[in-house]
């Protein structure tokens, strides 16, 4: 086994990358790790696979994939933490924003102090206040509070990993962001953070977006309810169509009883209430409903009885 993998996606940073691999080459030499760097090209449209191809042939220990089609940042590092060999896998964006200067701490962190995942956090950035940074602040903090993981940067593209969480966590759609908390469902909770150094974007253009934000937030959702219900869907579905259904059959016997009681002459199916607990009942039914049919695609899917084993002994 490699003692580091560094992976680092890519969409049209053709100019930075011959400085980048050989400013972790030059990291890498000086601490005699053994080493690969697997640049993944994310559907490039510039000459950015033209120079992977060159510096490979000049370094054998740069790799390269290349999507036919850009698939976003998540499918790019999934791929490349399947393509990993090394003992500690980092990650970086290849617009030299990120230092490979801070590599050997990161490692360090990883090997000696075990932690599982260490996320960079870039105290001092350097891009717009108004359109970034504060909103950053937002996201992050709403994402600490919701997770239970107390970190300042959860996009921070440098991000150091011990093996068995790479290898652990699968990434989709716009998850990368939640890499933490994946790693956390996944029953990894030594989670640390690391002030980095951020430096100035020397070449191209920022890949930011605005609707990250809103996407982001239902992302989030999305993380943590897979990790709590993934596995038993009717515990959520199920508890909450039992309650509304309760409720609605509560506020319908009610009315019933005073209609015998006092013999309402309004009649009980010209109260709004009346309406309303149907709603209710109805809401509780499909909701159960919905339960149980999760409740049957999750019993037989094939990977319903995954689970994430550490260690084995004797077997």
């Amino acid at each position: 086994m490699l003692d580091l993998s560094v992976v680092i996606p890519l969409l049209n940073e053709e100019e930075s990358l011959p400085e980048l691999a050989a400013w972790i080459d030059r990291v890498a030499q000086a601490h005699q790790y053994s080493y690969e760097i697997i640049f993944v090209d994310d559907g490039s449209t510039d000459d950015s696979w033209d120079v992977i191809q060159k510096l490979r042939s000049a370094n054998p220990n740069i790799k390269g994939i290349k999507f036919q089609r850009n698939y976003g940042k998540s499918a790019a590092l999934n791929e490349g933490f399947k393509a990993t060999n090394g003992y500690v896998v980092i990650t970086m964006d290849a617009d030299l924003q990120d230092s490979p200067d801070e590599i050997p701490e990161l490692m360090h962190m990883i090997r000696e102090e075990k932690f599982n995942l260490v996320s960079g956090w870039k105290k001092k950035r350097f891009d717009n206040r108004i359109t970034k940074n504060l909103p950053s602040k937002f996201f992050n903090g709403v994402t600490s509070r919701m997770s239970g993981i107390k970190l300042h940067d959860f996009n921070c593209g440098l991000k150091a990993y011990n093996y068995k969480v790479v290898k652990s966590v699968e990434i989709y759609g716009e998850m990368h962001r939640y890499i933490p908390v994946l790693a956390k469902n996944a029953g990894f909770k030594k989670i640390g953070e690391k002030v980095v150094q951020h430096q100035a974007r020397k070449y191209g253009v920022s890949k930011f977006g605005w609707n990250r934000f809103v996407n982001g937030f239902l992302d989030l959702l999305t993380v943590q309810f897979i990790g709590q219900f993934a596995k038993r869907p009717m515990h959520f579905f199920g508890l909450l169509g039992a309650f509304l259904f309760f409720i609605g059959f509560i506020f319908v016997s009610y009315m019933v009883i005073c209609k015998l009681i006092w013999w309402d002459a309004y009649g009980i199916v010209n109260r709004p209430p009346f309406y309303i607990s149907l709603t209710l009942i109805l809401m509780g039914t499909m909701f159960f409903l919905s339960g149980y049919l999760a409740e049957l695609i999750v019993r037989n899917a094939p990977e319903r009885n995954h689970y994430y084993i550490d260690e084995k002994l004797g077997l």
